[in-house]
């Protein structure tokens, strides 16, 4: 699987490149969940992209928010894999490209994602431990979940 992983801040996309992101992501989380909101955020410019080619298509994306933007420690959020590509199971090599980029960027600072509450268990497979109760994000349970710094003893 020839996979490559594209990381950008906002600033440095072209037009079209922006175009393709925003379209993705309105793809997977407002026409696919059926979740009418305000997809593009202040974060976006708060925040590094990750575009991932699977043989140069664009197949997936995912965005780590700086410390301090939304919470006290980087979060990563827009985790999609678009349909075309979820077979190929891209999702956990796009987590630990985003978990590896993180900890690499923000060393020390742990990291915290608003998940889906039925991706508890995936997200948990990669170290993030639930923070708090679930709770509704435009329709969707979601929970707070926590991977503490590498350094934290």
């Amino acid at each position: 699987m020839s996979l490559v992983f594209r990381w950008q801040r906002l600033e440095s996309f072209s037009a079209l490149e922006l175009h393709r992101i925003i379209q993705a992501r309105e793809a997977v989380f407002v026409v696919e969940q059926r979740c009418p909101y305000q997809e593009t955020d202040d974060m976006d410019p708060r925040a590094w992209h990750l575009s991932v080619l699977f043989n140069g298509e664009f197949a997936a994306y995912a965005r780590v928010v700086d410390p301090g933007a939304r919470y006290k420690q980087p979060s990563i959020g827009r985790v999609m894999t678009l349909l075309n590509f979820r077979n190929l199971k891209i999702g956990r090599r796009l987590m630990e490209e985003c978990i590896r980029f993180t900890e690499l960027k923000f060393p020390g600072c742990g990291i915290k994602i608003g998940a889906q509450a039925h991706l508890q268990a995936f997200y948990g497979s990669l170290g993030f431990e639930p923070v708090g109760e679930p709770y509704d994000e435009d329709g969707i349970p979601h929970i707070d979940m926590v991977k503490e710094p590498v350094n934290a003893a």
